[in-house]
């Protein structure tokens, strides 16, 4: 395909809009429980772990080994504390640029699907623009990787029906998917077969470079884990297969459970303002089923939210990968909206209702002393939705641009904040205590503690094992040597003769062992 130089200049502006609204102050916050910690954790033991280890293929988390996920993102992250050090810019760097591409591939495959530039464009736009996407995406996590490697999936097949060259590029992306989160592999796999064969693309099957691009492709992946299998035995494959990933399907794994609407409700809390536009996009996809756009519009969602809502295991971001189906939906009901002037009445009600909320927002942050960006953020909210709102009932179609741009800023103040991950507050700050226990104890020691969970970022920030105990438990390992981290009510009730506090902070007091 050819590209007109308009459209050049619309990838680039996508991928330079994104990579500013990813990278901006990433390192700024802590990371988060629980993947952000673990991830790190397993990115620092493959870079300290000496040469010819064999940590990279064999990864540890705390020295034990570490089954849960394939090491793509953690070597990736590994990597960057090579060159720039252990921080939390280097930990979220590959992940954040991994799915920043994201942005201009979707616009790429929006180009090919839709053969119009216009809809391409407005898809990547809310793509570029969804909250969830942004705020995950900027996450040490394995998502938005895995997002953008099926994007460039879908960018690889598509091609291949005028190149058949290109087929080799699906095989990498389905072994660049395994290698970073595992079986996830079958359901996006699955999605891109159903698609072929709803559109009827049956001869790429037969396409010799398809079969040679998935050998290769995969070849890494399987390699690794039949390295696994044969290093650790049957062990991994208890953990690795059943306990991580099929017993995810028929039963809360740690917990995460939730009803089979989960899912429409993560839609409902962090979908808007896009969220409006959706009923008309699903509208519209469907009269326009026997299209490539609307077919793969419907499958993606469909197969992938009955899939995941179906799981037992329920946790927010396995939502991520239905996103640039949701934001091909809603690219093309506004450009329906663009083309032919189209407007609900109802769009200005619920537009007015989001400024509402910005400025409720902006005078609640006002009053509680929050981050003076948050205020500002709130009224640009306030602001540019209003003026939404005006252009709405004017049957000004140049309400679009200003919504993007609206959401845009305050995509990019939230994320300059240090409230864009607020599961922060949840809890206390890890750093602090992480500093006190850095400074009396050695790392890899292990540490009991009366919260009553673990934390994986604590244990990467002290580089010691932060483990959660019951009150007789804390008693006996205090009398055998063991450093205790104990909250105010915890100390006062628990019988330590003769202990030493070393150091108290964030609610909490460091605890000797018994002969120091």
């Amino acid at each position: 395909m050819n590209y007109s130089i308009q459209a050049k200049k619309c990838l680039f502006g996508l991928l330079v809009a994104s990579l500013v609204l990813w990278l901006i102050f990433l390192g700024d916050s802590p990371l988060r429980d629980w993947d952000e910690g673990t991830v790190a954790q397993v990115a620092r033991e493959i870079w300290r772990a000496p040469v010819g280890s064999m940590r990279w293929l064999y990864p540890t988390l705390g020295g034990e080994p570490y089954y849960n996920k394939p090491p793509l993102i953690h070597l990736l992250i590994a990597w960057t504390y090579s060159l720039a050090g252990v921080n939390e810019w280097t930990t979220r760097l590959p992940s954040a640029v991994l799915t920043a591409l994201g942005v201009p591939l979707l616009y790429l495959v929006g180009y090919m699907i839709f053969n119009q530039r216009l809809p391409a464009l407005l898809a990547a736009l809310v793509f570029l623009t969804m909250l969830p996407v942004v705020r995950h995406g900027r996450l040490a996590m394995l998502d938005g990787a895995i997002i953008t490697f099926f994007l460039l999936l879908l960018f690889f097949l598509l091609k291949a029906r005028q190149n058949q060259f290109y087929a080799i590029g699906v095989g990498i992306c389905l072994g660049l998917i395994a290698l970073t989160k595992g079986m996830i592999v079958m359901l996006l796999g699955g999605i891109a077969c159903l698609f072929l064969l709803a559109t009827r693309q049956l001869a790429l099957l037969r396409n010799p470079y398809l079969w040679v691009g998935i050998f290769f492709g995969n070849a890494p992946a399987i390699a690794w884990y039949a390295a696994q299998w044969q290093h650790y035995g049957s062990g991994f494959l208890q953990i690795n297969f059943q306990a991580q990933t099929f017993s995810r399907l028929v039963q809360p794994v740690e917990g995460h459970s939730g009803p089979p609407w989960y899912y429409f409700i993560e839609l409902l809390k962090y979908g808007f303002p896009w969220l409006i536009f959706l009923p008309g996009g699903f509208s519209l996809a469907w009269k326009k089923r026997q299209n490539t756009w609307g077919c793969l519009v419907l499958i993606g969602t469909i197969v992938y939210l009955v899939t995941i809502s179906l799981m037992r295991t329920k946790l927010p971001w396995y939502i991520m990968p239905v996103y640039p189906f949701l934001a091909l939906a809603i690219g093309a009901k506004l450009s329906e909206v663009w083309q032919h002037r189209y407007f609900k009445a109802w769009w200005a009600v619920l537009f007015a209702v989001i400024a509402i909320a910005g400025l409720a927002g902006g005078i609640y942050f006002a009053i509680t002393k929050q981050e003076t960006i948050l205020i500002v953020m709130s009224v640009i909210l306030a602001i540019s939705m209003g003026i939404v709102v005006w252009l709405i009932q004017q049957h000004d179609r140049r309400f679009i641009p200003v919504l993007f741009s609206g959401m845009y800023l305050v995509l990019v103040l939230l994320m300059s904040s240090r409230s864009w991950i607020w599961e922060l507050n949840e809890a206390f700050a890890v750093k602090p205590v992480a500093a006190l226990i850095q400074s009396h104890v050695l790392p890899g020691t292990k540490v009991y503690t009366s919260f009553p969970y673990g934390r994986p970022s604590l244990d990467f920030y002290c580089d010691c094992k932060v483990i959660p105990a019951t009150m007789p438990v804390l008693q006996q390992m205090w009398s055998e040597q063991y450093y205790l981290l104990l909250d105010n009510t915890t100390l006062k009730t628990i019988k330590l003769t003769g202990s030493k506090a070393i150091g108290r902070t964030e609610g909490f007091t460091l605890i000797s062992p018994l002969t120091n």
